[in-house]
Formats: C-alpha cells, sequence, structure tokens
C-alpha cells in the first residue's frame, strides 16, 4: 500500500480531482494548508501598502492506494492536471504504508480500503 500526498495550487483541485475519478482512483482527503518552497513567499501591494505574504495559501491531497501501478496512476494524474508551468505548483511525495485499519468494521489492509 502506498500513501499519497499532494500539495497543489487551489485553483487546481477540481482539475486534480476529475483526473484521479477518470484514473480510477476513489477517495482522499482534501485541506488547506498554507507554507512556502523555494519562493518564500511574496510582496503584495495592498492600498499602497506593500505587504509580505510568507505563507502561500495551498490545498494538500492526500490518498492511500493498494499497489504501485495505482499509485503510479496517481501521480500521473496530479502531475498532469495541477501543472500550470509556474513557480509554486507543488510537489507528490509518495510513502509505504504498513497498515490500514476500518474502524467501523475491524477489515485491515487491503479489504480497509
Amino acid at each position: 500500500m502506498k500513501k499519497i500526498e499532494a500539495i497543489i495550487k487551489p485553483f487546481k483541485l477540481e482539475d486534480v480531482k476529475e483526473a484521479l475519478v477518470e484514473a480510477g482512483i476513489e477517495g482522499m482527503t482534501v485541506s488547506e494548508v498554507k507554507g512556502y518552497g523555494r519562493q518564500q513567499g511574496h510582496s503584495e501591494l495592498y492600498r499602497g501598502a506593500e505587504y509580505v505574504v510568507e505563507f502561500i495559501p495551498k490545498i494538500k491531497i492526500e490518498m492511500i492506494v493498494s499497489n504501485d501501478e495505482y499509485a503510479d496512476i496517481a501521480v500521473k494524474a496530479i502531475s498532469e492536471a495541477g501543472k500550470t508551468g509556474k513557480i509554486g505548483d507543488g510537489k507528490i511525495f509518495v510513502s509505504t504504508i504498513d497498515s490500514v485499519l476500518r474502524i467501523r468494521t475491524g477489515e485491515t489492509d487491503g479489504e480497509a480500503l
């Protein structure tokens, strides 16, 4: 089992969700997060005053898939749908999950997904 975490621009969420559904990936958790990477925030002008936005709003998508094949499909769908070609497009992290338990039924691992 693999866990996929993707940080994307907020306006790309619908495109990424649609791409994942088309790819046959179901189920995800979405969170609004703030952070920065290489861009280190940016300056904005508001009513004549300049201020620094250190943490940029982003969307974090998390999902668990049953095998490497689905992980590759999900990563491809997210990267293609989430790409703008500009700085701050985000990152995708893939890690191994040792165990899953569905609380309601007690099912574990593959059956719990």
